[in-house]
């Protein structure tokens, strides 16, 4: 598709429409039109019907223990306030974010949400299992290898539908296949080799039998994608990290052209970096700061300053904006934070804002923003 071609329709795209039937309490008829996208019927492969979803990295233990009482209630929030797009995966907390979520979701009507989950570690028992470097906090009591071949991706998603409680899985996503994961270090094209001839054959052929909706891959950086565009036929990616106001260039100008052109979508995962765009102190995953990513955070927050904006919320609007995003998947730690996620959806930004944002040139000049 060509680059102009493609942001002009991309610049259209914020509009979207309504749910029917009753509004969760607190949130607006507005708040429903922006959560949600197109009819999926509108596109040729399958989306989450709703743009605002949620991430379950803190209901793994990301970061901090959390009790299951805490995860249940930050998901009975997010459930009220009307998302109803979850992803999940067995990496987080080895098995403890897929079941905290189906633990929720194993009562609610399976036609009112759709889930993802992820393939690529297989979970087996170890007792208080401990690695250097994990995310995770708290006991856990799986360890974890590797495996993209075709039985793998199978297994992976039969274990996570026991964990999950939940008769089917919306999409599946194959996870951390990426030069960014060190535990994979220089051989992840070795991994993907295994994948392209293995998982992704697997996973068309479980989209083909109806066990899936679609799948696709679930990773940090910019080349697998890419490069899954070229061997195989997947519906929809899960891209983190490389879609914010922080970051944005590559997906925008090398990812999005060509993921329209397959009529697929684009997931936006860490839409607030981690919380970086939120008030917390840190960035992403890696525990580091990049060199000036503190020195732009401060001009974001004078421009909102300016505006009288909430940087939080104009972070999760940027990332929905792009015609080809079906879902944002900010994560959240507590019933308050799923609360304020899903009410971001329903506040008005003045253009004012976003033409200050450009002309600072802290956003690219023909990225996608809200409708004001």
């Amino acid at each position: 598709m060509e680059r102009r071609k493609f942001l002009t329709q991309a610049a259209l795209a914020s509009a979207s429409m309504a749910l029917a039937g009753a509004l969760p309490a607190g949130l607006s008829a507005n708040t429903m039109n922006k959560i949600t996208t197109q009819p999926p019927a509108l596109f040729k492969r399958f989306r989450p019907a709703h743009k605002a979803g949620f991430g379950g990295v803190a209901l793994g233990n990301g970061f901090q223990e959390h009790s299951d009482v805490a995860c249940l209630q930050t998901m009975e929030a997010a459930w009220n306030a009307g998302i109803r797009h979850y992803d999940t995966s067995p990496w987080y907390g080895l098995g403890i974010s897929e079941r905290r979520m189906g633990m929720f979701l194993k009562d609610k009507a399976k036609a009112d949400f759709s889930i993802s989950t992820k393939i690529g570690r297989i979970l087996e028992p170890q007792e208080n299992f401990k690695a250097d470097g994990l995310l995770w906090e708290g006991k856990m009591n799986f360890k974890y290898r590797y495996d993209y071949s075709a039985s793998g991706a199978r297994k992976s998603v039969e274990d996570s539908l026991q964990r999950l409680g939940l008769s089917s899985i919306d999409i599946v996503y194959i996870h951390d296949l990426s030069p960014d994961n060190g535990g994979m270090k220089d051989n992840w094209t070795t991994y993907f080799t295994e994948a392209a001839s293995g998982a992704m054959k697997e996973l068309t052929k479980m989209r083909e039998e109806g066990l899936i909706k679609a799948w696709g891959l679930g990773v940090n950086t910019i080349e697998p994608i890419l490069k899954t565009l070229e061997v195989a036929d997947a519906d929809i990616f899960l891209s983190a990290c490389q879609y914010s106001l922080i970051e944005h260039e590559a997906d925008l100008y090398e990812v999005f052209p060509k993921v329209a052109e397959k009529d697929a979508s684009i997931v936006v995962g860490a839409p607030l970096c981690a919380g970086f765009l939120a008030g917390k102190d840190r960035y992403l995953y890696s525990g580091k700061f990049p060199a000036g990513v503190k020195e732009k955070l401060q001009a974001f927050k004078q421009v909102a300053k300016n505006h009288a904006v909430d940087l939080r919320t104009a972070a999760l609007q940027f990332a929905a904006a792009p015609a080809v995003v079906s879902a944002v998947i900010p994560g959240a730690s507590s019933a308050q934070q799923a609360i304020e996620n899903a009410k971001s959806f329903d506040i008005k930004i003045p253009a004012d804002f976003w033409k200050e944002l450009k002309a600072e040139k802290l956003i690219a000049g023909d990225a996608p923003v809200p409708a004001s």
